[in-house]
């Protein structure tokens, strides 16, 4: 996979996260606040966009990971680590 740029990774993740909250939008949504208080996933809600991520990407998130997805600027700083091939360190 060519790895993609952080604008590219954005676009992706508002494109897994439509079909689950369509009211996300990137105008909408704040990149430094807490994404599933902004739009209000749930456990399974945000567990469907994990996957459509994953599906969308390819790239594997475990679900020790999942503290990480926090904000867009976390989740795009995750996955631009995951492309690279590098974990991670624990989130705090």
């Amino acid at each position: 996979m060519t790895e993609m740029d952080a604008d590219s990774l954005r676009q992706a993740l508002f494109a897994a996260l439509r079909p689950i909250a369509p009211e996300a939008t990137p105008e909408e949504v704040r990149g430094d606040l807490p994404l599933r208080d902004q739009i209000d996933l749930d456990s399974m809600d945000f567990l469907h966009f994990v996957l459509a991520l994953h599906e969308r990407l390819g790239i594997d998130i475990p679900e020790s990971d999942y503290p990480h997805l926090t904000t867009i600027e976390a989740i795009v700083a995750y996955l631009q680590q995951r492309q690279r091939g590098t974990v991670p360190p624990p989130a705090a």
